[in-house]
């Protein structure tokens, strides 16, 4: 019995702090992709009004 409770407690211990480090990565990734997203928008959108596009 004192096995099994040493293994629960390594295994908590273990997993407790994984989702923030998840949550973390995923939002730091997605901010980098979002502002990567909005580079190439804004750097289509110049070449656009430099080249002379027709608004019509």
């Amino acid at each position: 019995m004192k096995t099994l409770l040493l293994v629960k407690e390594i295994y908590l211990e273990g997993f407790k702090n994984l989702g923030n480090i998840i949550v973390r990565n995923y939002f730091k990734a997605f901010l980098w992709f979002s502002v990567a997203m909005f580079a190439v928008v804004l750097y289509a959108f110049i070449f656009r009004l430099t080249t002379g596009f027709v608004w019509d």
